[in-house]
């Protein structure tokens, strides 16, 4: 532990990029290092105020907010090396939002045996960047769209949009078997649970699942292979892969909840990885409202495979 030789409070001025933000969340990144116990110690003792006065921890920040930090022993750094910037494709970019063409084999963020992903790297090409913050995730190996807010107000409404439906995320799958019976509907209710390995799975469970409901279209088929596009109505943990699975059509590459021994077999064409790929997305600007659309053309592995493998629908 470090002790401060001369401890003094210090004030920060709340700024655009905080607002709407628990004070609570709002200590825990600046005073990272302090344990989470002691932080809410503070806040509930009254060393820390907010324009002088004393708040509950789910108090939300408004610009212009003073907040005064206590003086805080802040844990000794463990050495760990910091993230490096990651050069990444970007597909658009405004004042409030960045779309990023996410690589497949990339996670988004670290945890699970994972240093560091691709926000941290973002984080890091941009250090002068006051708020960076991932508005929805996609699995390690999937590929394509993914949006990242620069603003905590487009973060807050875009997480409103989600909420309630108002964005349309599309995606593209190459899938075991041939696809029967045209466009329809999957809606069978998903359970996330955890192995005892402690590993996130999810399965069909009608009784206790949560509603789930992806929409489908095939682009072309044959035997045993299809490519479909894919309309994601919810937003459930792995919803595409388990629906997919259950209705016999696994994503090809699919490690989960895949047909291994199939699997095996396309790797030497070509499926490397879970062919997956987040195409487009569309919403209404979180600032002004405008219709945006963004799209990611299918990664060069994933098309070559599609090409070298299917024929055109008819």
């Amino acid at each position: 532990m470090n002790d401060l030789s001369k401890p003094r409070a210090t004030w920060l001025e709340v700024g655009e990029e905080s607002a709407a933000q628990r004070i609570d969340n709002f200590l825990l990144r600046r005073l990272k290092g302090v344990p989470k116990s002691h932080l809410y110690r503070v806040l509930r003792s009254g060393e820390v105020r907010v324009n002088s006065g004393r708040v509950r921890p789910e108090y939300r920040l408004k610009p212009g907010d003073k907040v005064r930090l206590p003086p805080v022993r802040v844990a000794e750094r463990t050495g760990k090396p910091p993230a490096r910037p990651l050069e990444l494709k970007i597909l658009h970019e405004d004042p409030a939002l960045v779309a990023i063409d996410k690589p497949a084999g990339t996670a988004v963020h670290g945890g699970s045996g994972v240093s560091f992903g691709l926000i941290e790297g973002l984080r890091a090409a941009r250090p002068q960047a006051k708020f960076l913050e991932l508005v929805h995730r996609l699995d390690r190996d999937t590929s394509g769209v993914l949006l990242v807010a620069k603003k905590r107000s487009a973060l807050t409404e875009m997480h409103r949009k989600l909420r309630q439906g108002e964005v349309e995320k599309l995606y593209i799958a190459l899938v075991k078997g041939r696809w029967a019976g045209g466009a329809r509907e999957l809606s069978d209710s998903l359970l996330k649970y955890v192995t005892a390995a402690g590993e996130c799975r999810v399965r069909v469970e009608q009784a206790r699942g949560k509603a789930a409901l992806t929409k489908v279209r095939p682009i072309r088929v044959q035997d045993d292979l299809s490519l479909l596009e894919l309309r994601l109505m919810t937003g459930r943990t792995h919803q595409i892969r388990v629906h997919l699975a259950h209705a016999g059509h696994p994503v090809i590459g699919d490690d989960k909840y895949g047909d291994f021994e199939f699997n095996k077999r396309l790797a030497k064409a070509g499926a490397k990885r879970l062919m997956l790929h987040a195409r487009r997305i569309a919403f209404a600007h979180p600032v002004g409202g405008d219709r945006l659309q963004l799209e990611s053309p299918l990664p060069p592995d994933m098309k070559a495979l599609v090409d070298a493998t299917l024929e055109r629908a008819a």
